[in-house]
């Protein structure tokens, strides 16, 4: 594989910011917003989705099929642009991105909507990496914080913002429309960017990793297969999930041999040799892959059968975790830039995230919705400390020839933390749970344990309506107690993270 050197080289080098600079962020922020969005936009659409198409018993492929090819494509994605340029790379995962939505929306039965999905994910993957990595082609080190911050509030806007808008888009228009609302968008980023985004195509001979890059797949897929089948499709012990699970360990085995000996290497090995790799990575897969998803995964379930609300009122009360990590991202985005360091951030967000979960596992269900919030805000802003801080300090740890690669596999494993915490999390929960319905003991007005839905727990007599709420808080709360010691190693762990000094030109950085 080949490509020639034909535009200037990228600005990032220096402390000027390229022209336009404000239109190529604002298009960076727009795709990143879609990809994420699309994570979780289908989640409240499924139910009428599933029963227009037919295909309840394929309906967690809809999601899963995102979700897998968006997390194997990001390393891809990340060497990709390394090794020949970003520019063209970002543009052909935002055309992807684009022909998938398309397509999704035009999907007749579930076999082609899963496919569909698949295709959106690897586009999506690829918005996801390539827009950060841009983001340090551009902009020199010292001023990429304050540009940075907002682009980590962006994934907890999506993830708030996603089901929001799915369930309004599927009641007021068409399901449908769920995928079409990311065409003109994306269209408009598409020309913007074309136009604006001024990058290196290298001239060089590429030696892909093609069996690394098989072996990362299989890994993955086998993974989240896990995650996502283990105690809902069969059960944890099962011959299913002790097979794929053989299959991960096997394959991941395998693909560490198959990078010690790559001459271009998926994910380099020494990368986990780097100190401030090591440790972000660690502290990301605990702090996000735990503490944010398992509150976002669980708490709407709380908030509609404990304290009655409906499913886009339970979104809504999400908002202020998202606006305490918005504040927080922004605001040390600029110190940081000002200061030149971030660790000080980092640790300070890591001593916030487990006051926050430990604060939410003291409620019970006489406590005031207004103080849930608060503590969900609080929670919320300990991750706006250290979601993006953990990316520039990885950025600034690599030469500017590795800022792709480092990036991706900060958010790859990022992203497998945050399936393997949400999995074992909604394992645990959802084991608690049946115990203490069983341990009532009824048929909840005609309903089975595995049917109840907050409308007939509003229907249940007061005093039924009082175990089962009880049932729900119990199951849930302590679990929150439980992962508190968790958050607390990433909290140790935040305190060695080597606080280099941040660079103000974008070469030049020690590889370890």
């Amino acid at each position: 594989m080949t490509t020639e050197t034909l535009e200037p080289p990228a600005p990032g080098t220096g402390a000027k910011l390229p022209s336009h600079f404000g239109w190529i962020y604002a298009a960076l922020m727009v795709t990143m917003l879609l990809s994420a969005l699309d994570q979780t936009i289908v989640s409240t659409a499924l139910p009428t989705i599933v029963g227009e198409l037919d295909g309840l018993s394929h309906m967690a492929w809809v999601t899963t099929a995102y979700i897998l090819a968006a997390t194997i494509g990001m390393p891809v994605y990340g060497k990709l642009g390394d090794l020949i340029g970003r520019r063209q790379l970002f543009l052909a995962g935002l055309a992807v991105f684009v022909l998938g939505s398309g397509l999704a929306g035009f999907a007749q039965d579930m076999p082609q909507l899963i496919a569909f999905r698949a295709l959106q994910g690897l586009g999506g993957g690829g918005l996801m990496i390539v827009s950060q990595a841009i983001i340090a082609d551009l902009v020199p080190v010292r001023q990429r914080a304050k540009f940075m911050g907002p682009m980590g509030a962006v994934f907890g806007l999506a993830a708030v913002a996603g089901p929001l808008l799915g369930g309004w888009i599927t009641d007021n228009a068409d399901w449908r429309w769920a995928f079409w609302i990311n065409l003109p968008l994306g269209v408009a980023a598409l020309a913007i960017s074309a136009a604006a985004i001024k990058l290196p195509r290298k001239r060089v001979h590429v030696k892909f990793d093609y069996l690394g890059t098989a072996l990362m797949a299989v890994a993955v897929t086998s993974l989240i297969l896990v995650c996502t089948w283990g105690g809902t499709e069969y059960e944890w012990t099962s011959p299913q999930i002790l097979w794929l699970g053989a299959v991960t360990v096997v394959a991941a085995v395998l693909f560490a041999v198959v990078e010690r000996r790559a001459k271009e290497p998926l994910i380099p090995l020494r990368m986990v040799k780097n100190p401030v790799f090591s440790i972000a990575t660690l502290i990301g897969m605990i702090a996000i892959g735990l503490g944010m998803f398992a509150v976002i995964s669980y708490m709407p379930t709380y908030l509609q059968m404990v304290y009655g609300y409906s499913a886009t009122e339970s979104g809504l009360l999400l908002i202020p975790m998202v606006a305490g990590m918005m504040l927080t991202a922004v605001t040390s985005g600029s110190l940081v830039s000002k200061l030149g360091r971030y660790k000080g951030f980092v640790v300070a967000g890591m001593l916030v995230m487990p006051v926050g979960i430990w604060l939410m596992s003291t409620l019970d269900p006489s406590s005031p919705v207004w103080v849930l919030c608060a503590y969900i805000a609080l929670l919320g802003a300990g991750m706006g400390l250290v979601m993006q801080n953990l990316v520039l300090a990885v950025q600034n740890a690599f030469p500017q020839s590795e800022v792709g690669t480092a990036t991706s596999s900060n958010n790859f494993f990022r992203e497998i933390g945050a399936t393997v915490g949400v999995a074992v999390v909604g394992a645990v929960f959802t084991n608690r749970l049946t115990d203490h319905l069983a341990g009532i003991g009824t048929d909840f007005g005609g309903a089975g344990a595995e049917s109840i839905t907050p409308a007939i727990v509003r229907s249940l007599p007061d005093a039924l309506r009082e175990q089962v709420i009880n049932a729900y808080s119990d199951a849930l709360l302590p679990i929150f107690l439980g992962l508190v010691p968790v958050i607390l190693v990433g909290t140790v762990l935040a305190f060695f993270l080597p606080n280099r000094k941040l660079r103000e030109d974008a070469e030049h950085a020690p590889a370890h």
